[in-house]
């Protein structure tokens, strides 16, 4: 045994920078062998690993009693049995543990997520091993060391450096004659802390598995390179009232006894209900528990604590001594029977040396008057001494809800349930809950960057294979679309109709629109209760949908038909959101503050509808039915609604599939008298809508074709529409209403799933600000954005999995090639598109500039530099194909006027 009151030599200065260089130059070149031995390990396969593993368990293993009798023989610290369990759980729990883990090469795939992970080890690591568990610690750090492809230099305590040593040479000369490489285990011969220092400051140490003394772990954490320590361990145990005292009073004492209390998760205070205390004090005594007289507590105190940076620690010869041994040392003399010391203490005095952590047979009391109170005392405890380590409950039923409770309000990463904590700490013989291990992580709480027991996982870095992968792609539609002259006769047979709300614009009252609703649903067998809205504005804003929802909660319908343009048909959607919204929050529509912050909430710009923040609530109550009566918004078939702030007078585009109509009916019977402006401007913007969905990043071989399809009715038809007189008919101009209603809801298709653009963007924030209807404010944006994505050369792309190199020029080529235009090349075919963009709009007698428009350059200039953020966050801008940067926005707006 180790003579712990020999006086050290007092160097000189000298004398100590020859000590440190002499540690340096040792050190040096045992992390220079380790990484040569790292190099090799390099090129093992899982199988070789697992193997050499086995070969250091089974000697481990074997030699496991041999060891502990070592372990005492040079330290005087625990119990010889307990070491050699320690010693054998190091080896096998250990070990079957982690004997299936994958450490070599890939680890895991996830070919949907195109995700590949591949193991590679951290490098040479420096062990800290403590005097506490020589031996054990030892082997379980050799093993996880092989286990991951790493290689470590160990510092052992000095005085257990013969056990611990022995220990690793055991498990190294097992697995060198298993196929591992020299050198890969190696260790400090002759102990000092210069050679400690020395060790974990070396630049070529991968990271510190710190196992020691807060000293030790404290330098660890402050050698400048990565280190896996542990906190303090002052774990304290409640005994409830509902436990089972008989099982909590052999747990505490088989923990307590264990090795003589040396492992971090043992016990050091017991908090007992007032309910149970006398009985369970009883019975501690009983079975071999000395409650210590209070007049010998300072004598006790006095022997085993010192001040230390956290409060008190025991001193050097205490750490795993004997009940017997630590009271006849301070002075007392304990009855033949008894080995473990009792102390009853008062929670206002947490913090003084016996609630402290004890590394042996002594163990602190507290009575709880209740549950809060247990808490409460277990909480200070942790607090002062232990924070992160374990807190344990010894509970009547191990699936009382206050379990969860009581490890919600402890601050510790082990909570511990009807178990002794010493062995139920380090995992696998009481619990499969923790991971078999000797080096404990404490957390945040503990100044911990482990809050779990360390294992494989903690020894390893993760390489990811990233593979580019196209995000499942959709399309989403109403459930039915009815088209063809009369399809407003669907309505008859329409299921589920009881009460029926109209959402209108006053054009749709005054041309009887309304009235054609009403009479279908007059056909019907069944009476539908009916009530209507019809005096939605043109731009509608936010506060009349609010308007138009409390109307819908005051007559619960359970169908809602939305009538109109897009006017109507946007407002209708965020009404008939906000009615069903207030279903589960009740006074939402009469909160203005609360529906300011909804309407923020959900206007907020997203990369990926189905990933956004804030998710529309799913409508339950309604079904809603969308009847465009212009041709050009393709609302009743997206999921988008636009709708304008009271206050700012900023569009907003809404956007979610929520907002996606049941059922559309698309019948011209409903265009045939729209006015030849509306025609132009709504024609225009089904083009946009039709031209944006083609060149998105989102678009695919499902939404192409509509816009395709959609654009070439356009060009053939909407120029015959304009012009088309309802009140001098023609087979010709019918037709050409008829093809330009099918045209938008195609556009609508297209762009419902393929999303818009900069030329939408820029449309909604201009439109806004200078007072200009959509479809005009669209066609005065569209040929300058083709002009901007319709380029080659260095042009920087939307980011999207999808789209792999930037095609616009090419895009816009094949829609001119399609509605049968020519050109030498792609530029070409761009220009020509361009050019008959402006012919179209020509013919529609629009202007397309802002200046003619009637803007003036004062309110321009006045407005161009917020416009150009509000551009850039517009919810269209992140499916346009180049991605446009301010300046750009800036320039494209100064090109409009």
């Amino acid at each position: 045994m180790t003579n712990m009151n020999k006086k050290k030599k007092v160097l000189t200065p000298d004398e100590k920078a020859a000590h440190y260089a002499a540690a340096e130059e040792m050190t040096n070149k045992l992390v220079d062998q380790a990484a040569i031995a790292l190099q090799k390990f390099a090129t093992y396969t899982q199988e070789q690993v697992d193997k050499i593993v086995a070969a250091m368990a089974l000697a481990g293993s074997e030699n496991a009693l041999l060891l502990a009798h070592e372990a005492y023989e040079e330290t005087g610290r625990g119990v010889i049995e307990d070491k050699d369990t320690k010693n054998r759980f190091a080896s096998e729990s250990v070990y079957n543990a982690i004997k299936n883990d994958k450490t070599v090469g890939v680890i895991s795939e996830d070919k949907v997520a195109g995700k590949v992970e591949l193991a590679a080890p951290l490098g040479i690591l420096a062990g800290i091993v403590p005097t506490t568990n020589p031996t054990s610690t030892a082997i379980f750090k050799s093993m996880l060391t092989v286990k991951t492809r790493n290689v470590i230099v160990f510092a052992f305590h000095p005085q257990a450096q013969k056990a611990s040593s022995h220990a690793a040479k055991i498990v190294y000369d097992a697995a060198v004659a298993a196929g591992a490489p020299k050198h890969f285990i190696q260790w400090i011969e002759m102990p000092s802390i210069d050679a400690t220092n020395t060790l974990i400051k070396n630049p070529k140490i991968a990271s510190i598995l710190a196992t020691g003394g807060p000293s030790m772990v404290n330098a660890a954490l402050h050698s400048g390179n990565p280190s896996m320590g542990v906190g303090a361990g002052n774990g304290a145990v409640y005994i409830d009232k509902t436990a089972n005292v008989d099982r909590a009073v052999s747990d505490l004492l088989l923990s307590k006894r264990f090795d003589n209390g040396m492992i971090c998760a043992s016990e050091n205070s017991v908090v007992i209900d007032a309910s149970i205390y006398d009985e369970m004090l009883q019975k501690l005594q009983e079975q071999g528990a000395y409650l210590t007289p209070k007049q010998d507590y300072q004598k006790i105190a006095d022997f085993v604590f010192k001040p230390s940076a956290d409060g008190y620690g025991v001193t050097g010869p205490v750490a795993g001594r004997s009940g017997r041994w630590i009271a006849e040392q301070a002075g007392l003399k304990l009855p033949i029977d008894k080995d473990v010391l009792l102390f009853e203490l008062d929670k206002k005095h947490i913090g003084e040396p016996l609630s402290s952590e004890k590394l042996s047979p002594l163990l602190s009391i507290y009575k709880a008057q209740d549950r809060d109170e247990a808490v409460e005392i277990v909480r200070a405890l942790l607090n002062y001494q232990g924070a992160g380590h374990n807190a344990a409950i010894q509970i009547g039923a191990q699936d009382d809800p206050f379990v969860k409770e009581y490890a919600d309000r402890v601050e510790a990463s082990r909570i511990l349930v009807n178990q002794p904590d010493s062995i139920g700490g380090v995992g696998d013989i009481y619990t499969d809950a923790l991971r078999p291990s000797l080096t404990l992580g404490t957390g945040t709480w503990g100044k911990n960057s482990l809050s779990h027991n360390l294992s494989t996982y903690d020894l390893l870095n993760i390489k990811t294979v990233a593979r580019r992968r196209n995000r499942p792609q959709w399309v989403r539609l109403p459930k039915d679309i009815y088209y063809e002259t009369n399809a407003i006769t669907y309505l008859q047979e329409l299921p589920d109709v009881d009460r029926a709300f109209i959402v209108a614009d006053p054009g749709m009252v005054k041309l009887g629109f309304v009235d054609k609703i009403l009479d279908q649903f007059a056909l019907r067998d069944d009476q539908v209760k009916t009530s209507f809205y019809g005096s939605v504005s043109p731009d509608p804003t936010i506060s009349q949908a609010i308007d138009i929802a409390r109307q819908m909660a005051d007559f619960k319908p359970d169908t809602v038909v939305l009538l109109g343009g897009g006017s109507a048909l946007d407002a209708g959607k965020i009404a008939r959101f906000l009615y069903e919204y207030s279903a589960t929050k009740p006074g939402i529509l009469y909160d203005d503050a609360g529906l300011k912050s909804l309407f923020q909430q959900l206007a907020q710009k997203f990369m990926d509808i189905r990933k956004r923040i804030v998710k529309f609530e799913h409508q339950r109550l309604t079904q809603m039915v969308a009847i465009p009566t212009t041709s050009g918004t393709g609302s009743e078939v997206t999921p988008f609604a636009v709708i304008t702030d009271d206050e700012t007078h900023v569009k907003y585009p809404l956007a979610d599939y929520e907002l996606t109509p049941q059922v559309a009916i698309v019948d011209p019977e409903f265009v045939m008298t729209v006015p030849s402006k509306t025609v132009a401007y709504s024609g225009m913007d089904a083009l946009s809508h039709a031209l944006e969905s083609y060149v998105s990043v989102m678009s695919s071989e499902f939404t192409r074709p509509w816009a395709l399809q959609a654009i070439k009715l356009i060009f053939d038809y909407l120029e015959a529409s304009y012009h088309y007189d309802a009140a001098q008919p023609t087979k010709e101009g019918e037709l050409a209403r008829t093809k330009m209603h099918y045209a938008s809801t195609l556009a609508g298709m297209s762009f419902g799933n393929a999303f818009l653009g900069l030329n939408h963007a820029i449309a909604h924030k201009t439109g806004g600000a200078f007072g200009l209807p959509h479809g005009l404010a669209i066609s005065i944006a569209m040929t300058n954005v083709i002009k901007f994505n319709g380029v080659t050369g260095n042009v920087k792309r939307t980011p999207f999995p999808r789209y792999e190199t930037y095609t616009a020029q090419k895009d816009y080529a094949d829609i001119a090639r399609h509605i049968g235009l020519v050109g030498k090349n792609d530029a070409e075919l761009v220009t020509a598109l361009i050019n008959k963009i402006k012919e179209l709009a020509e013919h529609l007698d629009m202007d397309l500039t802002l200046s003619g428009n009637g803007v003036k350059k004062e309110d321009f200039d006045r407005e161009l530099s917020g416009l150009m953020d509000l551009i850039y966050n517009d919810q269209t801008t992140p499916g346009n194909p180049r991605q446009p940067k301010l300046n750009e926005i800036k320039q494209l707006l100064e090109e409009q006027f």
